[in-house]
């Protein structure tokens, strides 16, 4: 169930629960067992959706779960997977809609407790930003916060969706109706991401600014999601990682994550974020980790090194799903073609990146990642082959001749030699300039055909069909 409380305190909470009731088809109960200003009185159901109304602000609502679930007079309860608060956004930011998790990297200055977090619901504050960029009425920014503000004790995963950013936008019944519908979007979303063998395609992020723009990239250009962020000024108020370690580990409990990016030059607390069991990667990494199974991820680290080292993956990570078949058994680590990859890459790079990609599970790469060579991994039907005609097909663009022979591709060409040129009495400057591009010139007299200062050239590339 989805738990939406509003706050009488807070217009535009009063004007996104007024759109709510009007957008969805509400049951009216009674809950006698609370005070209306704590969330009892009239109550709103849909099947999926619990809406309540409280007298304080959000951010003094700790504990707010337990007021939702309780059947009219009866004792049983259904307890809520998911509880948003329906909230303004106060700044000088210009209309904007937003969505963050709460608490507190350092002192509680706006309720919580000070290095606190309340649990964070990743996945569907993914989605919900998803949605608010769906229904955003024009002239409004969508975008995310980093963590900030109580409470810290909910009872379940939460966030705030918010309008912004002064009193125009939260008397606007567009931006209230924009808030409600991305709220009901979420009445059949988990707050989690899929378990991957233990782990989540969750992120906690350090550093960068407040409207953490790094992070906002990561949940809507990838597949991961992102619990609590945070900020430069977050970090700064908590304090020394090390003395503040227990800060570190609760901000990945709370967002049950086991990855972190860190912005910016911060070595000691990347070293207790190791220390603790988890583990700093790159936006890098996590691009190039989307759509890959992460227990993929993790044969393929083991067995050719870091992502953040280098190593990229290819089209047939696709075919491994979260077991990563048994571990990666049917997978081998074989030597690239180096030679003849590296004449294609210098013909034409994206082709043959392709061919690799094609190929592969995984592979390893040099210049951050733009070059291709050294080792891959491939799976046990790998037509080593295949990958050898589509980079020999690659040098048909430069030579005249590209076959397969005795272990090697065999390229030839024919190629102006300026020496022989030279013996010709063709002089340095404009005749030899055209003597190159297949021009005859004429020296002392006499014309001289291109073809007698060409030469034939053969380059032979060693390969091994069984590796590739």
């Amino acid at each position: 169930m989805l738990a939406v409380a509003v706050s009488r305190d807070d217009s535009a909470s009063v004007h996104i629960g007024e759109r709510l009731r009007d957008i969805a088809d509400w049951t009216d109960h009674t809950d006698g067992s609370r005070p209306d200003a704590d969330g009892g009185g009239t109550v709103y159901r849909t099947d999926s959706v619990e809406l309540r109304e409280f007298d304080a602000l959000h951010l003094e609502l700790d504990g707010v779960a337990d007021a939702f679930g309780h059947a009219d007079g009866a004792d049983g309860r259904t307890e809520p997977a998911l509880l948003v608060f329906a909230s303004r956004h106060a700044g000088e930011t210009g209309p904007l809609l937003t969505a963050h998790h709460t608490g507190n990297v350092g002192p509680a200055e706006y309720g919580g407790e000070p290095g606190a977090f309340a649990r964070a619901c990743p996945n569907a504050h993914r989605r919900v930003l998803a949605a608010l960029r769906e229904h955003a009425p024009e002239g409004y920014e969508v975008g995310m916060e980093a963590t900030h503000h109580g409470p810290t004790d909910v009872g379940v995963p939460s966030m705030f969706v918010e309008v912004g950013s002064d009193d125009p936008q939260w008397d606007d019944p567009d931006a209230a109706g924009a808030v409600a519908r991305a709220i009901l979007a979420l009445a059949d979303t988990d707050p989690d991401a899929p378990d991957e063998n233990g782990t989540r395609r969750h992120l906690v992020g350090f550093g960068g600014g407040h409207y953490a723009p790094r992070f906002e990239r990561i949940v809507t250009e990838t597949d991961w999601a992102v619990g609590h962020v945070a900020p430069d000024w977050g970090l700064d108020a908590m304090g020394d990682p090390e003395r503040n370690r227990d800060v570190v580990r609760r901000a990945f409990e709370a967002s049950a994550a086991d990855y972190a990016v860190v912005e910016g030059d911060r070595p000691e607390l990347k070293r207790v974020v190791d220390e603790l069991g988890y583990r700093a990667v790159s936006e890098t990494w996590v691009r190039e980790t989307t759509g890959v199974a992460l227990d993929l991820v993790a044969v393929v680290e083991e067995r050719l090194g870091s992502v953040d080292d280098g190593v990229r993956f290819g089209e047939r990570a696709s075919e491994y799903g979260s077991d990563a078949n048994g571990g990666g058994g049917d997978l081998a680590v074989v030597a690239l073609p180096d030679d003849l990859l590296a004449e294609a890459q210098g013909i034409d790079g994206e082709a043959a990146r392709a061919a690799v990609e094609r190929a592969t599970v995984a592979f390893e790469t040099s210049e951050s990642g733009t070059r291709a060579g050294g080792r891959a991994l491939v799976a046990a039907d790998c037509d080593g082959a295949a990958l050898v005609d589509d980079l020999a097909a690659v040098l048909e663009a430069k030579y005249e001749t590209v076959e397969r022979a005795d272990g090697a591709v065999v390229a030839r060409e024919s190629a102006f030699d300026p020496e022989r040129a030279r013996t010709l009495g063709v002089p340095d400057g404009p005749k030899l300039g055209r003597l190159a591009e297949g021009e005859p010139v004429t020296v002392d007299g006499d014309e001289i055909d291109p073809a007698v200062v060409r030469v034939e050239r053969e380059h032979r590339f060693p390969v091994d069909d069984s590796a590739g």
